[in-house]
């Protein structure tokens, strides 16, 4: 066990989105000693839709530092200067190199937003959305070089309803993450937290999604397009398919019967429905690039005719899981 004691843990936290707000303002509340909080430059190409990291310290009077890249000489040296206990990242973005990870003699610990060793990497809520999951949650663990295969100290599970949209699902797990540190932030600071090495042959892992993603193939099922639709939709960038050269987001949707046609078929225009793999798509919400988005809720009319076949082939399909 460290010398050092709960009273004089000096905290350096890693943190952006939801997930970084919630747990900072855990630690502001606690009144904890946080020597400086890293965060990040908003990216000009990003929908911001989440609180601010860094607004929160800055209102609470915490040093707050948005490097490029934290892993330089000139960073490592800034952190071995603070003098960190304990080292936290609550959804940073960049990997944190193996000399600052070293620094704080009680560890260096992440919050993962799933239920590890289940979908390591980059946006796990979306990932488990589209695969029709029923449960989710997170996990805060160790860090080590690999990205989330250090060792678990705890997790929260949450469940996914089967309509239930991936922003719907990472506010819980917002709220998790928060349980969470409150669970293990004293342990933490003793030195006494618990932790179990991750089963490998479990383990899955994803990379980040690009908008391009969204690309829907209808040669898949009715409940997988489903999955997608409902894993990037709003705030995200949307499920999508080209007609004649136009693409046309699909912001809400649902299964429905099979009702006949190749997959991409309109079969129906009121309702609105398209032939998939297995079954049909009833469109709910729908945008034009460029457009306003419009709903079946206000008989708004789709421009789309029956027979029309949507897409430009069998689209990309979402890649399944690789064991790590």
């Amino acid at each position: 066990m460290s010398s050092r004691t709960p009273h004089n843990t000096a905290l350096v936290v890693f943190a952006y989105h939801d997930v970084g707000y919630e747990c900072l303002d855990l630690l502001i509340e606690r009144r904890e000693r946080i020597a400086a909080v890293f965060t990040h430059e908003d990216h000009a190409g990003e929908r911001i839709w989440f609180r601010s990291v860094a607004r929160l310290a800055e209102r609470h009077g915490i040093p707050v530092h948005r490097p490029g890249s934290v892993n330089t000489p000139e960073w490592i040296a800034h952190l071995k200067a603070l003098e960190p206990s304990l080292i936290f990242s609550f959804y940073y973005r960049q990997m944190i190199g193996r000399e600052i990870l070293d620094l704080p003699p009680l560890g260096a610990f992440n919050m993962h937003g799933s239920l590890l060793p289940k979908y390591r990497g980059r946006a796990p809520v979306n990932w488990a959305v589209l695969h029709g999951e029923t449960e989710t949650g997170v996990t805060l663990h160790y860090m080590v070089k690999r990205a989330d295969a250090g060792d678990i100290v705890d997790q929260q599970a949450v469940s996914i309803g089967p309509n239930e949209t991936a922003l719907e699902v990472f506010h819980k797990v917002t709220g998790a993450a928060r349980i969470v540190l409150e669970r293990q932030i004293e342990p933490l600071k003793r030195g006494t937290a618990p932790r179990r090495r991750q089963v490998e042959t479990e383990a899955s892992y994803f990379g980040g999604r690009k908008p391009e993603d969204g690309r829907i193939d209808w040669t898949q099922s009715a409940a997988a397009i489903f999955n997608l639709v409902r894993a990037v939709t709003h705030p995200y960038p949307g499920a999508f398919t080209m007609v004649d050269g136009r693409r046309l987001f699909i912001w809400w949707a649902g299964p429905a019967p099979a009702c006949g046609g190749k997959p991409g078929t309109v079969c129906s225009t009121a309702p609105l429905r398209v032939t998939t793999g297995d079954g049909c798509l009833e469109i709910a919400a729908w945008q034009w690039e460029g457009n306003a988005e419009r709903s079946a809720a206000v008989r708004a009319s789709c421009e789309l005719r029956l027979g029309q076949r949507l897409g430009d082939g069998a689209g990309p399909r979402a890649s399944l899981a690789s064991s790590g």
